[in-house]
């Protein structure tokens, strides 16, 4: 099923129908939630430095217009939600570039670790990727973020042999996954 621009993701033992007690919902950011984007951004920059490769510091001073340029120059943002939770408990983003689809930007708030939004995310976003015709999905990881490679991994992605600096901590290295869709 091609990703339409709101997808909900069932956790195990969850019912579709059922909007409380863990529910995770996906859905596409809409160009209007710049505020909301930005936000969890930084929140996500702040919690996690050297997960991303870029820095508090660079994004803190982005305008609303480099937000919702943001928002228009990935393939897709998406948000995480638990069933009555209001502001987004997770963000993950995809771009295409070169006939490949790299899932970006991927976090979690600390709150919400442990009940499904990074693999709903995961999910949402290979979904994406296969209805836009990926036969596989790539990200890049810091190689000592060991809880984000187990979920990666449980998730089906496998290491390429491809390694790199983090951009913006080059003292750390971070690896290439893929997951065949």
């Amino acid at each position: 099923m091609a990703f339409s621009g709101r997808l909900k993701v069932v956790c195990a033992g969850q019912r579709p129908d059922d909007t409380m007690g863990g529910m995770v919902v996906v859905r596409e950011v809409k160009p209007d939630e710049w505020e909301a984007l930005r936000e969890i951004r930084l929140a996500a920059l702040r919690e996690a430095p050297d997960a991303f490769g870029s820095t508090y510091a660079r994004e803190s001073v982005f305008t609303e217009d480099k937000w919702r340029e943001r928002l228009t120059s990935r393939s897709v943002t998406l948000f995480a939600r638990l069933g009555g939770v209001s502001e987004p408990m997770g963000l993950a983003g995809v771009y295409e570039e070169d006939g490949a689809a790299d899932l970006v930007s991927m976090w979690v708030r600390p709150a919400g670790r442990g009940q499904g939004i990074g693999g709903a995310l995961v999910g949402a976003a290979c979904e994406w990727a296969k209805g836009h015709g990926h036969d596989g999905i790539f990200l890049w990881v810091t190689e000592s973020n060991a809880p984000a490679r187990r979920l990666y991994e449980r998730c089906g992605f496998a290491p390429t042999g491809e390694r790199q600096p983090l951009p913006s901590n080059p003292a750390l290295p971070e690896i290439r996954l893929r997951r065949a869709l």
